[in-house]
């Protein structure tokens, strides 16, 4: 029933209003076509309401002039540069925030039925700058979900009870489980500001023998397809070696050699300058390795779309494309 706000005594006339709209209705409204009219109502315009909506101004249009023929009437009127609400485009309005309200509840009703812990394993880059932001963005979705991280650098588990998702680099070999390739990600020879001003640049593969390089510990490294990485690079002798690949990138920032780093965590310091950047450059990728029946969790697939989606976003990231100065 539309609510008056006139005094008692104009119910009468307002009840008989109420029967000619009633009257005139070709259908009952579309739930869709009033959550247009709220959008438009609250800010007034139609292309604020198409951006915040995600449709563009003729849907808007067509959208509002279906919704005037549902309930008889016009709900909008110009007002300068913008638009008004009607009387009855207000108490449109006010079923409008009703619809919202519901959507919102089933939403999060939603929300509440997706939780539990997912543990994933990953490389330490990739567990910094992809799964801790595709975690985060899950659990602001679905507030009782936990992802666990563990950063690791290793080939993919032959035990991976205490796991749900791994994340390694290369083409795993793997049995009684999925292995879905997420995408491509980019190593480059890097070294700081103050080493060439110190050493001198490169200025072919030659001379890089010259050099100390900073990558990982040889005989620790597991990874088949990061061992085989160096081959673009000569026989430089060892400076800072480590198993984490956030040492890498600090001890090449403190001048330690030339790091071998994934272009991604390399390019977002001021401080490191990318060498000889056509003739050393390697491409690796990420795969993802789950179990199928772990997979099919509702949980576990929230998150692996959340990283997946994350690795689409940083695409041009991981491969380098930032226009960063070089060597």
């Amino acid at each position: 029933m539309q609510v008056c706000s006139a005094a008692m005594t104009r119910s009468a006339a307002c009840l008989c209003k109420n029967a000619d709209v009633s009257d005139r209705a070709a259908r009952p409204p579309s739930a869709d076509d009033l959550l247009v009219l709220l959008a438009v109502g609250r800010s007034g315009r139609y292309t604020a309401a198409a951006d915040e909506l995600g449709i563009n101004h003729t849907t808007i249009s067509r959208r509002i002039a279906a919704l005037e023929r549902a309930i008889g009437g016009r709900v909008l009127t110009r007002a300068g540069s913008g638009w008004e609400l009607t009387d009855l485009g207000r108490d449109a309005l006010a079923a409008a925030e009703t619809v919202e309200s519901a959507v919102r509840s089933v939403s999060a009703t939603g929300m509440r039925q997706l939780e539990g812990v997912v543990r994933v394993s990953a490389t330490d880059g990739f567990s910094a700058y992809i799964a801790a932001p595709a975690a985060a963005h899950v659990q602001r979705r679905h507030p009782r979900v936990t992802v666990e991280i563990v950063a690791t650098t290793r080939r993919a588990s032959l035990q991976r009870s205490s796991l749900d998702i791994e994340i390694v680099v290369g083409a795993p070999q793997v049995r009684r489980a999925e292995a879905i390739r997420l995408g491509d990600y980019r190593l480059g020879l890097y070294a700081s500001r103050d080493y060439l001003a110190e050493h001198g640049t490169p200025e072919s593969v030659d001379e890089l023998a010259a050099h100390p390089l900073v990558y990982f510990i040889d005989s620790m490294l597991q990874v088949d397809d990061l061992d085989v990485a160096t081959a673009s690079v000569p026989a430089m002798r060892e400076s800072v070696t480590s198993t984490n690949v956030f040492v890498h990138v600090e001890a090449t920032r403190a001048a330690a050699g030339l790091g071998l780093l994934p272009c991604f965590m390399a390019d977002r310091h001021d401080d490191l300058v990318r060498v000889l950047p056509d003739a050393v450059s390697a491409q690796l990728s990420y795969w993802l390795v789950a179990r199928a029946e772990t997979l099919r969790r509702p949980v576990v697939a929230a998150v692996v779309d959340a990283i997946r989606d994350r690795m689409e976003e940083q695409r041009d990231v991981l491969l380098g494309g930032n226009a960063y100065p070089t060597g």
